[in-house]
């Protein structure tokens, strides 16, 4: 039972499309975009379909600059302050199931920055961009440092790097893929769902 909304937020209106199972929910599982992209992105609904299949409510959530129209980011704490908002208001409508963020790219930054502060359970961060491309000395590890239970999934070409295992941080690499996930996005629906059947979903 899909349906889409625009809701506002204090840097703009953000869009948000919500899929629910057909019984009661038994969590719920807000994702974001990458940079320049949208929440069609063909791992984003791959792991829509699984996810809700197994009885969770997903919402996907565009960020206000590319409900705008525009395709260049914007910064890190407008993104942060935006996608909050959003979660405030889900939350509210879904008190009493776990939480779980993530997205792809950046959208997985913004949720591994927030989750802590918006509740969350755990986090499906795909794609996640390590460093950008050619830079590994700029590491963007110590956003997956939230202590919460985390799943990576990332291809073992992508040029953003691949973060490394660790602690609550669990480490997929998806052979012969690159940053976008576009080989096979079936399989890296099946890992997020295994994952959060052993880990997320008993969180909480």
């Amino acid at each position: 039972m899909p349906y889409a909304e625009r809701l506002d937020t204090p840097r703009g209106p953000a869009g948000v499309d919500t899929d629910l199972p057909a019984g009661s929910p038994t969590a719920l599982l807000v994702l974001g975009h990458g940079a320049g992209g949208d929440v069609d992105a063909p791992d984003l609904l791959a792991v829509r379909d699984a996810v809700v299949g197994a009885g969770l409510a997903v919402a996907r959530v565009t960020q206000p600059y590319r409900l705008a129209g525009r395709r260049t980011p914007a910064p890190a704490g407008h993104l942060d302050e935006a996608w909050t908002a959003v979660l405030a208001v889900l939350r509210a409508r879904h008190p009493d199931v776990p939480l779980l963020v993530g997205g792809r790219s950046s959208g997985a930054r913004v949720a591994c920055r927030t989750a802590v502060a918006v509740g969350a359970v755990g986090i499906v961060a795909l794609a996640f961009p390590l460093h950008p491309p050619g830079r590994p000395e700029r590491s963007r590890a110590a956003e997956l440092s939230t202590g919460l239970p985390t799943l990576v999934v990332n291809g073992d070409r992508d040029p953003f790097g691949v973060p490394l295992a660790g602690g609550e941080v669990r480490v997929v690499v998806r052979p012969g893929e690159r940053h976008d996930l576009r080989g096979d996005p079936a399989g890296t629906a099946e890992a997020v769902l295994a994952w959060l059947g052993e880990v997320a979903l008993t969180a909480g």
